[in-house]
């Protein structure tokens, strides 16, 4: 391919990850306008059994029955379990804390996926990685400080987003080349709605009233649909993205995500986060670059839905 052809389908790659990564914002935003109409785990369930009835239609239309086969089936489950467990909290986390906080934090996601590869499925851990794990707990820190004065313990679901997202990232790994990039899709949608209804009916008889789920508004059902819609559009601009410009170029657009929950919390919900704040987020970014330039991630990059 000649230099000007290439370098236009690296240009077409950046838009798709720019306007993937947005997507993914707005539709955090969509979930913490909802914040009291609903609990979050509820909102999360509802959104996942739309997205995958809507995806799980196409996929039966492109591929048939034989598209909804799944090898390494525990690997599939705990997919879906580290998507559950990130939606649950970061939609809670959004909720009840700064947008743009819960997205900075939730950002340690690769060198969570460092940690959790080494112990899991014995990667080895270097240099580059535990600097850059200790550097982004710096950062967590930093940004944890005044979110824990308000609201207490609860300011860690970020972190436990982020877990989830990694178990996600080394699932994908296990179950790699075994299907279309459509029923990987489907595949770990299933498992994650399943779960999410899961946890969903034991908040409901928990007692706490915050998890009761009563009938929804239907402005929450119209957002779930919007939310289910812009998380699956976002994911398949970034697959689009990484297969014309490559994962480790596409990678670093994933912090335009930070920007635009930066914007939307200063224009919709006039959250502004002070210089602490900042410093915390710019720390946990840095270190992020700092991993992807050793080489470390060399996965597709995820972004918290």
């Amino acid at each position: 391919m000649t230099e000007g052809p290439l370098r236009n389908q690296t240009r077409d790659g950046l838009l798709l990850a720019l306007g993937g990564f947005a997507l993914l914002s707005t539709g955090d935003t969509l979930v913490k306008s909802m914040a009291g109409l609903w609990p979050g785990p509820a909102i999360a369930a509802l959104r996942y059994i739309i997205g995958t009835i809507g995806l799980g239609t196409i996929l039966l239309w492109r591929e048939g029955w034989a598209g909804f086969r799944m090898e390494r089936l525990g690997w599939h489950a705990v997919r879906g379990f580290g998507v559950a467990i990130s939606a649950i909290s970061f939609f809670t986390a959004v909720q009840i804390m700064p947008i743009a906080e819960a997205t900075a934090i939730s950002f340690t996601s690769p060198m969570m996926t460092a940690l959790l590869a080494s112990v899991l499925i014995g990667e080895p851990m270097r240099r580059e990685t535990w600097v850059a794990s200790l550097v982004a707990f710096a950062g967590v820190l930093i940004v944890l400080r005044p979110n824990f004065a308000v609201i207490g313990v609860a300011a860690m679901l970020p972190v436990i987003a982020a877990i989830g997202m990694s178990l996600l990232i080394i699932g994908n790994r296990a179950v790699l080349g075994r299907g279309s990039a459509l029923s990987m899709q489907v595949n770990v949608a299933i498992f994650a709605t399943l779960f999410l209804l899961g946890f969903t009916l034991i908040g409901h008889v928990s007692g706490f009233a915050a998890l009761h789920v009563g009938t929804p508004p239907w402005s929450v059902v119209g957002k779930s649909a919007m939310i289910a819609v812009t998380g699956s559009t976002a994911h398949a601009l970034m697959y689009m993205a990484t297969s014309r410009a490559g994962a480790a170029t596409v990678a670093p657009m994933t912090y335009f995500q930070l920007i635009m929950a930066g914007f939307y919390g200063w224009l919709l919900f006039r959250e502004t986060p002070d210089a602490t704040a900042l410093l915390g987020a710019a720390i946990i970014v840095g270190a992020g670059f700092y991993l992807w330039r050793a080489g470390r991630i060399t996965d597709e990059p995820q972004g918290t839905e």
